[in-house]
């Protein structure tokens, strides 16, 4: 949603979040929902194995499912962080057998063996995305990174350093993408045009999520470029992520992240069945003057849009591989140029 307020002083009216009327009034936002309509299947048909690493978690398991759902052929091997891990984990009609860690290279080497052109899907978490990330371009298993986290700098530099292919991104829902992009287009052709005025981020997940939105810091990124000063470091210092609440107002600092239930309820509008899988963001922008301000949001309830989106990155990269495309390195932004806007 994009609105511009009446103007308002920010030091007497703090930054509140939309959708909740005894927040400040404002009309709930239109939600992106677990029961949006499913997806148009992208241009041609697509069948091959796909490995979900991360099936232990709940985003893995979406994507999973959806995989099965697209006709897709789920390889029945999975890993988990714990190392002595005696469970399987039924999606449709297939068993995946749940691994530790030190089996990856043994594992995964047998299963090229047997689907030579499979494609990894990755949902583990943030402190195995390097690793993991490693070993897929050792062993050659073109991967789609759906974790976020880890040094993103050295899983490009992973990948470029081999000859693997990948697709990374942040954000797997193709909206959601394509309105970063957007922000990305605005940022390159009106540089400066924001000089000057004073940004606040709230951005709200379920509680397992324990990294910082990758989105918002795209977002935020594309506001730097527009004149809007921002500092990343007090961004990263989870130590200042903080709210207060002072009669039905959020105050912060200039980044607030919410992970709280409570707070996610009561605060920000969160409807309860969606606590444990939402993305909730807002971006408000003042003016010098205090005269202006705009306000950027975007709020996603269950996770079928990711794993949607997942699934359309893995068929765009199954083919890239397959064409021996030479770029290697792909993000949203390429599947949805390709006609992937199902």
């Amino acid at each position: 949603m994009f609105s511009v307020r009446p103007p308002h002083t920010t030091s007497s009216h703090p930054l509140t979040w939309p959708g909740r009327g005894r927040l400040g009034g404002a009309a709930a936002p239109h939600i992106v929902s677990a029961a949006s309509p499913a997806s148009t299947t992208p241009p041609g048909s697509a069948s091959f194995p796909i490995l979900v690493n991360g099936c232990t978690g709940k985003m893995g398991l979406s994507a999973a499912e959806a995989a099965v759902l697209r006709g897709l052929h789920l390889v029945p091997i999975s890993f988990s962080r714990k190392e002595k891990v005696e469970k399987t984990i039924q999606v449709g009609q297939t068993d995946i057998q749940i691994y530790g860690p030190s089996a990856r290279e043994d594992i995964l080497s047998s299963v090229i063996d047997e689907f030579p052109d499979v494609i990894v899907v990755d949902y583990t978490a943030p402190d195995s995305v390097n690793s993991n990330a490693e070993l897929y371009c050792k062993l050659g298993l073109p991967f789609v990174m759906g974790t976020t986290g880890g040094n993103r700098q050295l899983l490009y530099k992973s990948v470029q350093d081999s000859t693997n292919y990948a697709l990374i991104s942040p954000q797997m829902s193709k909206e959601v993408a394509a309105f970063v992009a957007l922000m990305k287009i605005f940022a390159e052709q009106f540089p400066g045009a924001l000089s000057g005025y004073h940004l606040e981020v709230l951005e709200s997940h379920q509680a397992g999520k324990l990294d910082t939105s990758g989105t918002a810091k795209d977002v935020i990124a594309c506001f730097e470029n527009l004149g809007v000063p921002y500092d990343m470091n007090r961004f990263r210092n989870p130590d200042i992520d903080i709210v207060i609440i002072t009669d039905n107002y959020i105050h912060g600092t200039m980044m607030v992240k919410i992970r709280d239930p409570e707070q996610q309820l009561e605060m920000v509008g969160v409807p309860e069945e969606h606590i444990e899988g939402h993305a909730f963001h807002l971006y408000h922008l003042t003016s010098p003057d205090d005269k202006v301000s705009f306000e950027f949001q975007h709020n996603v309830c269950g996770r079928s849009i990711y794993a949607e989106g997942t699934i359309d990155a893995a068929i765009f990269l199954h083919r890239k591989v397959q064409s021996k495309d030479p770029k290697r390195i792909y993000d949203m932004v390429d599947v949805l140029r390709e006609g992937y806007v199902g």
